[in-house]
């Protein structure tokens, strides 16, 4: 509780910034942990190039307009 106290004789615009430092940090943290965690892998981009591949491979005649 004694950190509570002295928290609470600080000056209402101190109290402000170690609040807003607070929250920056953690808004910071969460936003690199997201982005190490999504980024580790590339297992969508793999999946999307695979299905790219495939489409043009087996569909050649379908992209042509016929002919009149």
């Amino acid at each position: 509780m004694s950190g509570l106290i002295g928290f609470r004789s600080l000056a209402p615009k101190t109290k402000n910034l170690v609040v807003a430092g607070g929250l920056t940090g953690f808004v910071f943290g969460v936003y690199f942990y997201t982005m190490r965690a999504v980024g580790g892998t590339d297992e969508l981009q793999i999946a999307i190039d695979k299905f790219e591949d495939q489409k043009h491979t087996t569909e050649p005649e379908a992209t042509l307009a016929p002919k009149a």
